[in-house]
């Protein structure tokens, strides 16, 4: 009969052993590298931002410049406003450009929403819009009866200004209303709607209006107070 040397098969099972343990590995860590080079390339990607229909308004504005103003607060608007009036002129007197070179947008969104709307309005409604906020007009110290920014908004939309109202606060202040006035929200949210400044349209929230605004390009300046 033959004779085994058991060292020698314990030896030659042992490196077997190793030998299949490195090929596992090797093929682990190969499986592995695929996706982290996957990874690595699609960090290494250009991103663009997703493009929706209703945003085609951002890339409509005439103008080479392009600038966005967020004003969440009354005070802040105050300051956006002469901070857009500032833009225009310097562009004209220092860079030789015309106001139409400048596509601008205003932001009225949060305690600032309502003076996208009309004197009409404030008129009708000033009272509980201001209590909502508590606002005074500072002349009168009383709930305004007219939109307190209306002749500086009405220079500036003459100049190119476009306003973006947020429509989820202007429900709110619909709400607002129609409890303070007896009447239902969807019928003061249509009224509301029909007395927009010039050059003022409704986008679903502020904030997104914000930033679809910068994914289309436009540089971000934000006005919260004075």
């Amino acid at each position: 009969m033959p004779t085994y040397d058991s060292s020698r098969i314990l030896a030659r099972r042992s490196f077997f052993s190793k030998f299949g343990v490195s090929l596992i590995g090797g093929a682990a860590a190969g499986a592995a590298a695929v996706p982290a080079q996957a990874q690595a390339q699609t960090a290494g990607a250009k991103w663009d931002p997703a493009r929706h229909a209703q945003d085609d308004w951002y890339d409509q504005v005439p103008g080479r410049h392009r600038f966005v103003f967020d004003a969440p607060y009354p005070d802040g608007l105050s300051s956006a406003l002469q901070f857009i009036n500032n833009y225009y002129n310097l562009n004209v007197s220092e860079y030789g450009l015309k106001e139409s070179d400048l596509a601008v947008i205003l932001v009225a969104r949060h305690q600032s929403t309502m003076f996208g709307y009309s004197d009409a309005i404030w008129a009708k409604y000033g009272k509980p819009i201001a209590d909502r906020i508590n606002l005074v007009d500072p002349k009168t110290k009383q709930p305004p009866t007219a939109n307190m920014y209306k002749d500086r908004f009405d220079t500036l939309i003459k100049r190119g200004l476009q306003i973006a109202v947020c429509q989820q606060a202007t429900r709110g202040n619909a709400g607002a209303i129609a409890m303070a006035t007896g009447q239902m929200q969807d019928a003061v949210f249509e009224e509301l709607k029909a007395n927009l400044l010039p050059n003022a349209r409704l986008v679903p929230v502020g904030i997104l209006a914000v930033n679809r605004a910068q994914e289309h390009g436009y540089s971000l300046s934000v006005s919260e107070r004075a």
